[in-house]
C-alpha cells in the first residue's frame, strides 16, 4: 500500500481569477487525504486569495521556490501539481528532488521533469477551467467529476481580514451595495465605459449604493467616466489593497464586471457575481464563468467578426444591453429585499 501524501504542492503563478479557479483543487486533496498538508504556489501578489482559503496551509512565493529551499511544516514536499505549467518550475522541482511531479502530456519538458504525465487538453475541452484543474488529481487516484454547483462551494475563501472602519462607513445597510469594476489590466473583452453610465442611470438611487473599483492605473482611465456620473458613484479606485478590497467584496452585496479576477472573487464568496462575457472560445463562460452560489452570465448568442481579434472592439460585448444587466441586477436587489 503506497503512503499517504503528507506535502502537496499546487502550483499555479498567474492571476486572480485563474487562482481562484484552482483552490477547489486544495478542498478535494483535503477531502480524500485529510491529513495533508497543501502549500500553494503563486506570485507575491495573489498571496491575499491563497492565503484566504481554508484548504490551503502554505502560501509559496514563486521568487522563493525558484532560489531557496522548500519545507512545509519542517518538511520537504513529496508532490507537486503544475496546473499552470511553467518550464522554470518544473525543472526547480526535479532539481529539488520533489518525489511526485505531476505535470501535461502536451507539454514538452515535462516528460523530462515529470514522473506522472496526464493527458489533458484546455483549449478544446467543454469543461469549466474548475474542472480541467481537477483531472491533475487522477495520479492520486481521484477521479470523480464535479459539477460547477459542487466546485462552488470549495473555494473556501473565508478568511478575509477585518474591513476598515471607514471603508465599513462607505456602505450602506438600507442600500443594495453594487461594485462595479469596468476594467481588466487587458485580460478581457470589456463592456463599454457608456454602457456601465447607463446602467447606473437605470438603477434607483433610492435602492443602489454603487461603488466604481479599479487599480490606481485603471483609475486614471476612469477618469472620464467617473466625472460624468458624478455623485451617483463613490471612486473606490486605487484606495484598497487585495486584503481589503477582498473584505469590501464580501461586505458588499453585488459585483458587476468582465472575466476578471474581482468577479471571480465575488463568486466565490457568495456575492451576487454578475459577468460579462464574449461567445468565443476559449475564452467565453463555458470555460471561464465565475463558480458560486449565485451567478449571473450576459453573453451574445453569436460572436461578431472581431472576436477572435484581442485588439478590436467587439461588437458582441456592445450588443448585451444595459437594460438586460439592470433586469437581472434588480431581481437581486428584490430579493435582498424580501
Amino acid at each position: 500500500m503506497k503512503p499517504l501524501p503528507r506535502n502537496i504542492i499546487i502550483s499555479r503563478t498567474d492571476s486572480i481569477g485563474d487562482v481562484v479557479l484552482t483552490l477547489p483543487v486544495a478542498a478535494v486533496l483535503k477531502a480524500h487525504f485529510p491529513d495533508c498538508r497543501i502549500g500553494f504556489l503563486g506570485k507575491a501578489y495573489t498571496r491575499p486569495v491563497i492565503e484566504a482559503c481554508t484548504y490551503v496551509d502554505t502560501f509559496i512565493d514563486v521568487d522563493s521556490f525558484l532560489k531557496e529551499e522548500v519545507l512545509m511544516a519542517g518538511e520537504r514536499p513529496d508532490a507537486i501539481i503544475h496546473v499552470f505549467p511553467l518550464p522554470a518550475i518544473a525543472r526547480r522541482a526535479r532539481q529539488l528532488g520533489i518525489p511526485l511531479r505531476i505535470g501535461t502530456t502536451n507539454r514538452l519538458y515535462h516528460w523530462f521533469t515529470c514522473n506522472r504525465l496526464v493527458k489533458l487538453s484546455r483549449k478544446k475541452s467543454d469543461l469549466h477551467e474548475a474542472q480541467l484543474n481537477l483531472v491533475l488529481l487522477r495520479p492520486f487516484g481521484i477521479d470523480k467529476q464535479y459539477s460547477l454547483p459542487e466546485l462552488g462551494v470549495l473555494t473556501g475563501l473565508e478568511k478575509t481580514v477585518p474591513l476598515p472602519a471607514a471603508l465599513q462607513q462607505l456602505l450602506r445597510p438600507d442600500r443594495y451595495n453594487l461594485v462595479l469594476h469596468p476594467k481588466s489590466q487587458g485580460s478581457a473583452r470589456e463592456w463599454p465605459m457608456e454602457h456601465y453610465a447607463a446602467l447606473v442611470r437605470l438603477l434607483d438611487p433610492a435602492r443602489y449604493n454603487i461603488f466604481v473599483s479599479g487599480t490606481a492605473k485603471e483609475g486614471a482611465l476612469l477618469q472620464p467616466l467617473l466625472q460624468e456620473l458624478g455623485t451617483a458613484v463613490t471612486d473606490i479606485t486605487g484606495q484598497m489593497d487585495l486584503y481589503q478590497f477582498m473584505a469590501f467584496i464580501r461586505a458588499a452585496d453585488g459585483l458587476l464586471a468582465c472575466s476578471t479576477g474581482p468577479l471571480h472573487l465575488a463568486a466565490a464568496m457568495g456575492k451576487d457575481a454578475f459577468g460579462i462575457y464574449p461567445p468565443v472560445r476559449p475564452i467565453h463562460p463555458g470555460r471561464w464563468a465565475p463558480i458560486g452560489s449565485s451567478i449571473k452570465v450576459f453573453v451574445a448568442d453569436q460572436p461578431c467578426e472581431n472576436c477572435g481579434n484581442k485588439g478590436a472592439e467587439c461588437h458582441c460585448m456592445r450588443a448585451i444591453s444595459p437594460e438586460a444587466v439592470q433586469e437581472a441586477i434588480d431581481q437581486q436587489q428584490l430579493k435582498k429585499e424580501s
